[in-house]
């Protein structure tokens, strides 16, 4: 497989259906950190440890690309959530045996999944877990007892960027079998109109953020103002991991 670090970050540099191939093949974690979630490697030691111990990142920031593009003349192939998950879908539709375990944040999330999924003819295949409200520390003995006793080949993680990483992590380092563990980020809202959708045009031209933006600039300006901090990081630490924050440091101690 291979990868492109940046910020220690192990980034896959192939096409999305390599990386869908893989990720079914060898099973494992795979995150999807998107340009305002970056910054927090920093800040949150349980994202931070989720993203370094990931067997699988794609590159789904555009900002991120371009930028390490112009840096160091490398190329790192974007791959978006949104596209992982369509070709996961694509593959799941034309193999039957491999199964996939839904986690979604809500009763209402999940029910438009279900709609969704017969939509594309795969709820045959399907199952389904709607999480609970985590904590900081994210454990789910619950979750880990199911997907132990009718093992999935994927489980598509749909819940809150920053604490699916986590749940992914626990999953990994927990689980008897070695599922394919995708956290695609947003993706499943997108596609199963739990949030608007992004058509692909704008996922093609790095433009998905500004949709989000504009349609509720309360919840996303703040986040991606936070965003305008990653130049500065690449440009520093390069394909080094940053240092935690001094005073995130202080208050683990």
């Amino acid at each position: 497989m291979i990868t492109e670090t940046i910020l220690g970050v192990r980034f896959f540099n192939g096409t999305v259906e390599e990386a869908v191939e893989t990720m079914s093949g060898k099973g494992g974690l795979m995150v999807v950190p998107a340009a305002p979630a970056l910054v927090k490697l920093q800040a949150d030691e349980g994202y931070r440890r989720a993203l370094v111990s990931a067997d699988m990142a794609i590159a789904d920031s555009g900002a991120m690309v371009l930028f390490w593009k112009v840096l160091t003349g490398r190329r790192v192939e974007r791959i978006s959530g949104l596209r992982f998950l369509k070709h996961l879908v694509s593959r799941l539709a034309t193999h039957s045996n491999e199964r996939a375990l839904w986690i979604v944040p809500s009763e209402s999330a999940h029910e438009k999944t279900i709609d969704w999924l017969r939509r594309v003819n795969l709820t045959g295949t399907a199952d389904f877990y709607v999480a609970p409200h985590y904590r900081t520390d994210v454990r789910d003995d619950v979750l880990v007892a199911k997907i132990d006793s009718h093992p999935p080949t994927h489980v598509v993680v749909g819940i809150g960027g920053g604490v699916q990483e986590k749940l992914g992590l626990f999953l990994k380092e927990n689980l008897r079998a070695r599922p394919a563990i995708n956290c695609i980020g947003a993706a499943l809202a997108f596609l199963t109109g739990d949030q608007p959708p992004i058509p692909m045009w704008a996922d093609t031209f790095y433009l998905g953020w500004l949709l989000r933006l504009l349609r509720q600039p309360r919840i996303f300006g703040p986040r991606y103002l936070g965003a305008f901090k990653l130049p500065a990081l690449i440009f520093r630490y390069r394909d080094n991991l940053p240092p935690m924050q001094a005073t995130q440091q202080r208050s683990e101690v």
